[in-house]
């Protein structure tokens, strides 16, 4: 569907902060319980090394696309 274009750092930062959101929010109670949500959108493009706004611009930090 979408080729790789994220790649090395770009991926574990994603990853990284990604998890971090979710626990943290998912974790707490209260009105910004909710932002777990937040966290699933850079931990799924750093899961699956692509990202449709990379794509939209024409970035790519994956070195075996370049």
């Amino acid at each position: 569907m979408f080729a790789k274009n994220v790649g090395g750092i770009d991926k574990v930062v994603r990853i990284v902060v990604g998890a971090l959101l979710v626990l943290a929010f998912f974790l707490t109670d209260g009105p910004y319980s909710w932002l777990y949500l937040l966290g699933i959108i850079p931990l799924v493009t750093g899961l699956l090394g692509t990202c449709p706004i990379y794509s939209v611009f024409g970035i790519n930090t994956c070195s075996i696309g370049k």
